[in-house]
């Protein structure tokens, strides 16, 4: 009886397994991630319950149980977690000691990769301040802008940033009350401070403990600057809880405590900053810490350092593939790679050439409230929506016709869904558990990205500004992205801010801007589309030296043409539906490094070939 039982289960678990294996191909990945998901809001909540409810909370408990753990290491310098929470708690007590600022103040951050990064993050955090991250490539117009958008008090500027700095942009910002520190032992100005030399003069002992409580974990921690879908870079609302929420992701990705972490992407963006920085502590992991990246030292640096994880741009991925072979190339320890923006043939390249890492792709946004996360390492997708995702997230894709710009609706002003294998504009419902915080100091920009009245009366959710499409098996691919932004370097450019900075030459009458694709790159590079004053003529050079003054690399065109008139209709087209440029980079030749098409209208569709590359 027993036997017949036991051979009845067994059948029973083989048919039950061959089924799964027919039907649902992906239960067990699903199954798996989806308890990983639950386990991590399982864990935040416990941590709520112990008093952690920020990241710098998390942090001192890791310094509490493993002080003497490797937590950074940068250029062979190792900085244990108790190194590091000392050497904050000097930089608190200078603030603390000089500052003259109070918690909840705002103070922003103008600072390369490197300990110091990190360590003045912590110690203005352990002091309550709400920290803003601010692009390091970015000229002082702009800097101007982001920081009166967040309302900062104090600016720290890193040693690597000084030379950049006009001393006009200095004055501007202590004429607007706003505390200028400097990582230099030298100040231009008796009322520009030094930080390095007040840190040898102050205790490394902890601040009060009062100044970091935290009393709602949806208050501000800091604001990371986005360029969304549209318009000027905005401050992005990054709250305690996403903070911790999203410390959380490589533990979701199977990565642990006994791993190396390799950072190479800048600490200024929420991708190194939380995903790298923060899962190191939510592990107690150890972080290399890279200036810069470099693809010719990267797989030498993770021999080096025995680096098992790394997060990536697809930029990153494809310079790495570009690199001439070597024997060793699958020589190294690396089984994790996090990351977004790799492209299906460069992922498939990558996979030959460096071994079975395992690829984690995701989809996600800095002011977003959900993300997705491509678990299975299918090729080409950005996430999946499998059986289990309607207990984790809420999202749609909307029908959105590409050439009006706008959402279908029926004759009841509903929004449709749209077919599988079609691509709908993603929208995630705002709610409770997945709110959206929104843009500091920008209402209108944070109302712009909600869609009310959806489905139904009363819903509302988040518009990405994202086209994706969906297969037959749930799993989600990038399209396209609407609006007036394209994305070149890892960096989001805003074709608004480019063409008023264009605007601004004497002989342009109008100008608009938009990105257009290049072979073998990933993204898209900045065309204008110029017409010229009356009686005026082009001048390149000047041109060339005015958006190098005004705007960073990444945002500065490649390509300019000179037209008759500008034909608006397709000038907010998704990028797919715009230019197809089969070109590299361009020789500057007679035209200041712009390439020239004359009299050449928007809305054709036109190869441009280049013979040469710089």
């Amino acid at each position: 009886m027993l036997c017949t039982w036991l051979s009845t289960v067994a059948g029973g678990i083989v048919v039950l397994c061959v089924s799964l294996k027919i039907f649902l191909p992906y239960f067990w990945e699903d199954l798996i991630y989806f308890l990983r998901r639950k386990r991590s809001k399982a864990t935040v909540k416990k941590w709520a319950k112990n008093g952690i409810v920020s990241l710098i909370d998390l942090f001192m408990q890791r310094v509490e149980k493993n002080p003497h753990k490797p937590f950074l290491n940068y250029e062979g310098t190792v900085y244990t977690y108790q190194d590091v929470d000392r050497r904050s708690n000097r930089v608190a007590q200078a603030f603390l000691h000089y500052g003259n600022l109070k918690k909840g103040d705002t103070v922003a951050l103008l600072m390369g990769n490197g300990p110091d990064f990190i360590h003045v993050w912590f110690g203005l955090a352990k002091l309550g301040f709400v920290v803003a991250f601010l692009n390091i490539n970015i000229h002082s117009r702009s800097l101007l802008h982001c920081i009166n958008t967040c309302s900062a008090k104090a600016l720290v500027i890193g040693e690597d940033c000084l030379g950049s700095i006009e001393k006009e942009f200095i004055l501007n910002l202590l004429e607007n009350n706003v505390a200028v520190w400097l990582m230099s032992t030298s100040s231009p100005s008796q009322h520009v401070h030094t930080l390095p030399d007040k840190l040898d003069k102050v205790s490394e002992n902890p601040v009060p403990s009062h100044l970091r409580a935290v009393t709602d974990t949806r208050n501000t921690a800091l604001y990371i600057f986005t360029s969304g879908s549209t318009g000027f870079p905005k401050a992005a609302i990054i709250t305690h809880l996403r903070t911790l929420v999203v410390s959380l992701v490589f533990a979701q990705c199977g990565a642990v405590s006994q791993d190396v972490m390799y950072v190479t992407l800048p600490l200024y963006h929420i991708s190194a900053s939380l995903l790298g920085i923060g899962g190191c502590i939510q592990l107690g992991a150890t972080c290399v810490l890279k200036k810069k990246f470099s693809a010719r030292q990267f797989w030498n640096d993770c021999r080096k350092y025995n680096v098992t994880m790394f997060l990536y741009i697809g930029e990153l991925c494809r310079y790495l593939c570009n690199q001439a072979c070597k024997e060793e190339d699958r020589v190294h320890e690396v089984r994790i790679a996090l990351g977004n923006g790799i492209r299906p043939s460069v992922w498939k390249e990558f996979l030959m050439r460096f071994g079975p890492i395992k690829i984690f792709e995701f989809y996600g946004s800095t002011e977003g409230n959900l993300s997705f996360l491509n678990y299975t390492n299918k090729i080409g997708a950005v996430g999946r929506a499998g059986i289990f995702s309607k207990f984790l997230h809420s999202f749609e894709l909307l029908k959105y016709d590409i050439w009006k710009q706008e959402l279908i609706k029926d004759e009841n002003g509903r929004c449709n869904k749209a077919p599988i294998g079609k691509p709908g504009l993603l929208v995630f419902r705002v709610t409770e558990d997945a709110p959206f915080s929104g843009y500091a100091g920008n209402k209108e920009a944070s109302e712009k990205k909600l869609l009310r009245n959806v489905f139904v009366e009363g819903d509302v959710y988040l518009d990405t500004g994202d086209l994706l499409v969906m297969d037959e098996d749930g799993f989600l691919y990038f399209s396209d992205r609407v609006g007036d932004t394209f994305r070149w370097k890892g960096e989001n450019v805003a074709t608004s801010e480019v063409a008023e900075i264009i605007g601004m030459m004497d002989f342009v009458q109008e100008v608009n801007v938009y990105g257009v694709s290049i072979k073998n790159y990933e993204g898209r590079t900045g065309m204008a589309a110029i017409v010229l004053k009356r009686y005026h003529t082009f001048n390149g050079e000047r041109l060339y030296k005015h958006v190098e003054d005004f705007l960073p690399s990444y945002a500065q065109p490649r390509f300019v043409r000179i037209m008759v008139k500008i034909e608006h209709r397709t000038s907010h087209l998704p990028r797919s539906k715009r230019e197809i440029v089969e070109d590299e980079f361009l020789t500057p030749q007679n035209y200041g490094g712009f390439k020239i098409q004359k009299k050449c209208p928007m809305h054709v569709q036109r190869r441009m070939k280049q013979k040469k590359r710089i």
